[in-house]
């Protein structure tokens, strides 16, 4: 048996183990990196001469740009202690000691840095919104007016400081939950209505054999347990 061949009778060497890859689809992909480069370098030098900043170009798939709806707590991050990379503490690119976008793979010493970046259109693009604002209609006006004039109100009730006016705030109050009461036990006892029109349909269409869910559990507890019936015995 020759040194380079193996066991079943094929040749083997040192390095067969390793992946092989496709060098000309590597290639390829090593030219469309490099004319991505080109060309965002080119656009950069463009809005340059023209005094604006460059920004990411749209690809078509951005939404507009909402509202955020969550909020960050920076005052979890009192006290606390962060382990970063050895060379994480010059610049603002990659992650370091603060508070961390990962979007945009930048770091920011204080929540005014945050809060100004999140706004501008580089984190806009990084993000996937195109940094324009949808125009609200009259009707999301109307809502919107509407939905601050009760949390304006509600903040009035609160205020409150006499007697009469806690107690006139307390029968609204009172209204309130028994309405929501009222509206509740509606939906229950239309439910059970309903629940009882399909056991009678039910009943109907097959016969007094059916079974209903729920009918006959107390006669059937008290056949597990052993009573027949709770009659008082004649004297």
């Amino acid at each position: 048996m020759s040194k380079n061949s193996s066991a079943y009778g094929q040749a083997a060497g040192d390095t067969d183990f390793r992946k092989k890859y496709d060098l000309d689809e590597y290639a390829a992909k090593a030219r469309d990196r490099e004319e991505a480069e080109k060309e965002e370098r080119k656009a950069r030098w463009e809005a340059k001469m023209a005094g604006k900043k460059y920004y990411k170009p749209l690809e078509g798939h951005e939404t507009l740009t909402t509202a955020r709806s969550g909020h960050q707590d920076f005052s979890k991050l009192v006290g606390t202690t962060m382990l970063v990379p050895a060379g994480a503490g010059v610049g603002k690119r990659g992650r370091g000691a603060g508070i961390y976008c990962e979007a945009c793979d930048l770091t920011f010493k204080d929540n005014l840095q945050w809060i100004e970046h999140t706004n501008s259109m580089q984190h806009q693009r990084n993000t996937g919104h195109t940094g324009e604002v949808r125009k609200a209609t009259a009707e999301e006006v109307h809502q919107r007016i509407e939905l601050l004039w009760e949390k304006l109100q509600e903040r009035k009730r609160e205020q409150v400081v006499s007697l009469q006016e806690r107690l006139e705030v307390r029968r609204v109050e009172d209204e309130k939950e028994r309405e929501e009461k009222r509206r509740k036990r509606k939906e229950v006892e239309e439910r059970k209505r309903l629940e009882k029109e399909e056991a009678l349909k039910a009943k109907t269409n097959y016969g007094e054999d059916v079974r209903i869910e729920g009918e006959h559990d107390e006669d059937d507890m008290m056949a597990a347990m052993g009573f027949t019936g709770f009659g008082v015995p004649k004297k």
